[in-house]
Formats: C-alpha cells, sequence, structure tokens
C-alpha cells in the first residue's frame, strides 16, 4: 500500500509517505502557513517516491485535539484526497500519535499541546494504551489526574511534545504538592506524520478507516474537544438576544 500521512495539528508542519519501496517524509516549522505549504510538501514527496496522486492507497490525517485550523486544514486535505481518488481516509487521535514513540517507557506519558488560555490538551498513557480521556485543563488539574493515577507509586512521569517544558513549570510552579519532587521528565519529540504511519495499520486490519465516498462526505471532522472563539462568541450574543 501507498500510505500518505500529514499533521497539521500544530505549527510544525509534518508529511510522510510509505511506499513497498521506502519511506520519505518531510518537515517544517509552518507556523500559520499550513495551507499554503501543505500540498507542496505531498507534491514533493510523491515526486521523490515516483508516484502521481493517483497511486495512493489511503490518506491519513490527526484527528485532533490541536490548533482549530490547523485541523480542518489537514481534514480537507484528506477529505479532497479521499473523495477525488476514491481511496479511504483515516483520522488518528493526536495525543495517541505523540504517545506512540514512548510506548515502552516505564511509568505514565503524558503528550501536551499547549491550548492557549492557560490550559493544555493533554491525557495519560502507559504501556501504550491511554488512561484517561482526552483533557482540556489547567496545570492543577492536571496534577489532581497525574497523582490520581500514580495511587502513590513514583515512576518517573514523561511530559512529550513540544510545549510539554511549558506544562512542566506550570506543574512545578503552580501546583508543587500535587507531585512527588524531581519525578517530571521532559521530551520534546514530536513524531508527527510519521506516528500517523506508525499507528494507522491497525486501523486498516481493523476496519476502522473511512472507505466509500458517501461516509467520507458526511464525516463530521476533527475531535476539537473545545469550542472555538467564534462558537463560544455565538452562544453569549445568543444568550444576550434570548434574554
Amino acid at each position: 500500500m501507498n500510505l500518505l500521512a500529514v499533521d497539521t495539528a500544530t505549527s510544525k508542519l509534518s508529511a510522510a509517505l510509505r511506499t513497498e519501496q521506502g519511506e520519505w517524509y518531510f518537515e517544517a516549522g509552518a507556523g500559520p502557513r499550513h495551507s499554503e505549504l501543505v500540498m507542496d510538501s505531498v507534491d514533493l514527496l510523491t515526486q521523490k517516491a515516483g508516484l502521481t496522486p493517483a497511486d495512493l492507497s489511503a490518506v491519513l490525517c490527526m484527528g485532533g485535539p490541536g490548533s482549530f485550523t490547523g485541523l480542518r486544514i489537514g481534514f480537507s486535505l484528506a477529505k479532497g484526497l479521499a473523495l477525488s481518488l476514491d481511496i479511504p481516509f483515516f483520522p488518528v487521535p493526536t495525543l495517541d500519535c505523540m504517545a506512540h514513540p514512548f510506548s515502552m517507557w516505564p511509568g505514565l506519558v503524558v503528550p501536551v499541546i499547549d491550548a492557549k488560555k492557560n490550559a493544555f490538551f493533554c491525557a495519560l498513557y502507559q504501556d501504550g494504551g491511554r488512561l484517561t480521556p482526552f483533557m482540556d485543563a489547567e496545570a492543577p488539574a492536571i496534577a489532581r489526574t497525574i497523582a490520581d493515577a500514580l495511587s502513590g507509586e513514583t515512576p518517573p512521569v514523561l511530559l512529550a511534545g513540544a510545549d510539554a517544558e511549558m506544562l512542566r513549570r506550570r506543574l512545578e510552579n503552580d501546583c508543587p504538592r500535587e507531585l512527588p519532587p524531581g519525578i517530571l521528565r521532559v521530551s520534546p519529540l514530536y513524531a508527527g506524520a510519521r506516528a500517523l504511519l506508525e499507528l494507522a495499520p491497525q486501523d486498516i486490519v481493523k476496519n476502522r478507516g473511512i472507505f466509500d465516498n458517501e461516509s467520507v462526505a458526511r464525516f463530521a471532522g476533527p475531535e476539537y474537544i473545545r469550542k472555538s472563539d467564534a462558537e463560544l462568541q455565538f452562544r453569549t450574543l445568543k444568550r444576550k438576544n434570548d434574554g
């Protein structure tokens, strides 16, 4: 199978292509320029692999949480290619992808995305499995969740991703009594589209992908967790008007 994976969930853009002949990878600090660069990255990878888009077997993208705009761009690309080429696409949860490289870590793994407004998107993982629902929470709530999961034990807790150091500082400064001292470790590693390729074959085997054009067109979209600012403002205005 020729699998294309695209990650636009954070400020880092990555794309990966796996074929029987090998694997190709592209990564850039795209910031707000995902929409400008993402199709160029796909063209670059297919050219390097000697393929055309018509040769693709499936398209993979981050399913959320993450940047509202970035997730929409990734989903739009994946759905557009799936519909035009009549191939399946597979959204995979962003935090699952972030935790995947640390499946052998001997303690808890907490992938972290800065959610702004003093909060973080995260979840707790252990031995490759997710222990909690996806969270949109501030540092004290995250600290309490970690403390509950530890149940008195003190294995090292790994905070993973580009925003992991930010959460570590918040946990140690804002709620130092919640967690044992020295228990937190940080890895900035973010596997991006490579992790999508690693996780997607499991979905293919389990037939969890979106396979036909009608299903692709109906699929709701990414899991944002939090309402967008526009939605919140609309609700506030509606309440005022209704009142």
